[in-house]
């Protein structure tokens, strides 16, 4: 088990008042990245045939593979069961470790990772939900903010 208890949103969750009115508890959010992955926006949501929701993949090339984020450091181990029915875990999404870098060095947290059975291609977020990821700012590289702004929208 981990010393400590950390969980990294790169999608709407790096709005910090959405994790309060979900009911986390969390002592410290910091930036962090993950590279050798990129943001997309391929997950099929479950009440709509055309939105979508942010995941992480794999990079391809070397150029945006990093997907940045807020690593929120979580007041105890059973803060994270409290996210899983947000983000349909385990059938929508998978949950893991991954190391995610930050100032403070490499910390082991918790990241959500769509199953492939809920991915489609051509899907666009709806303007709220992005404006969840935009509310991140203050964690996020000035060029990273620039690029979410530029997510095309349904």
């Amino acid at each position: 088990m981990l010393k400590e208890h950390y969980y990294f949103a790169y999608g709407s969750n790096m709005n910090s008042q959405r994790m309060i009115d979900r009911g986390l508890e969390f002592s410290q959010a910091l930036a962090g990245q993950m590279h050798g992955y990129q943001l997309a926006f391929n997950k099929k949501a479950w009440d709509h045939p055309c939105r979508s929701y942010a995941n992480v993949v794999v990079s391809r090339c070397s150029e945006n593979s990093v997907v940045e984020g807020v690593l929120y450091k979580l007041n105890d181990h059973q803060q994270i069961f409290k996210m899983d029915p947000f983000e349909g875990a385990p059938r929508l999404y998978s949950r893991d470790i991954y190391l995610i870098e930050t100032l403070e060095g490499k910390i082991p947290a918790w990241v959500y990772i769509a199953n492939k059975a809920t991915l489609a291609e051509g899907l666009k977020p709806d303007q709220w939900y992005l404006d969840h990821l935009l509310a991140g700012k203050p964690y996020l590289s000035e060029s990273y903010y620039q690029r979410l702004t530029q997510v095309a929208v349904n």
